[in-house]
């Protein structure tokens, strides 16, 4: 080999970049099995009400140190009424489509506890119509909370993690629209968005895994909440049971609770980039 192209190859060896080693997420000779959230501080998006309210109780009820709502929606009686309940239910108002207000929701989140130990990424929206009824502003607007706020909403999250040293969990709420169609209430945007939420996590959780971090995701069908109240109502709601299968009834939101708890506990220490479905009627998709 000429001593130019020698010269040349000892170079790029040199420059070769050292892997970063990862994170030991081996549970500890004394590490207690039971799934608890005891000690864990963890932040909800959109939990004032629906599916996040919910989330936070079965939280609170599995022993969570401090659950944050980071919410634009100013608290109201379902919100109170939990927080009289457990003193340790926070809100903090965050608009979650910006960074700059979610950076300074964990940055006070952590100056008061000392630590963040988990996000949820729930906040978002719906739009159910025909597709040829859509336009641009429409499906923007659904993309912009339910797909990058939930993106950038992890990010910052994770770089805290990372500057902490901990050795944190995020779960993102997908939905199953993010596998079939809703029959029952179709929104070709809004299943977009939540198959890239989903879709998302995989890879987050690849490339975060070597800090110790896991992502995971999930997809709930039918649940009772104020933007799905109108589904019960519907005249043939009871036929589509009777020919669709499963439980022919919407979910309370606390029903997802536990599985959103054990993502969010260390007993998920070897669980990271799945998505799980919940869904009772999910003959119905």
């Amino acid at each position: 080999m000429p001593p130019v192209a020698t010269a040349n190859a000892a170079s790029d060896a040199v420059n070769i970049e050292t892997p970063t080693p990862y994170l030991n997420t081996m549970p500890s000779s004394n590490f207690s099995w039971q799934i608890t959230l005891a000690e864990k501080v963890v932040a909800i998006t959109g939990a004032n009400r629906g599916i996040g309210l919910g989330i936070a109780e079965v939280c609170l009820a599995n022993s969570a140190k401090v659950v944050y709502s980071l919410d634009m929606m100013e608290p109201a009686e379902d919100f109170e009424g939990l927080q009289k309940r457990y003193p340790n239910f926070r809100y903090i108002q965050t608009d979650v489509t910006s960074e700059e207000s979610v950076q300074k929701a964990i940055d006070q989140v952590v100056q008061e506890t000392g630590r963040i130990d988990g996000l949820v990424a729930n906040a978002g929206m719906t739009k159910h119509q025909p597709a040829l009824n859509f336009d641009r502003p429409e499906l923007e607007k659904l993309f912009n909370l339910n797909v990058f706020g939930a993106y950038f909403c992890a990010q910052i999250v994770a770089r805290k993690f990372i500057e902490l040293g901990i050795k944190g969990s995020i779960v993102m709420t997908s939905s199953m629209t993010s596998y079939r169609p809703n029959r029952a209430a179709p929104s070709a945007p809004y299943g977009a968005t939540k198959a890239a939420v989903r879709n998302m996590c995989h890879t987050l959780a690849m490339e975060w895994s070597k800090h110790g971090i896991r992502v995971n995701s999930i997809s709930p069908g039918f649940v009772r909440t104020a933007m799905t109240y109108y589904v019960e109502k519907s005249p043939d709601w009871d036929l589509k049971m009777q020919y669709y299968g499963g439980m022919p009834r919407l979910a309370d939101p606390r029903e997802l609770g536990g599985a959103y708890v054990y993502l969010l506990s260390d007993g998920s220490s070897y669980t990271t980039g799945i998505d799980i479905p919940i869904a009772g009627i999910v003959g119905a998709w």
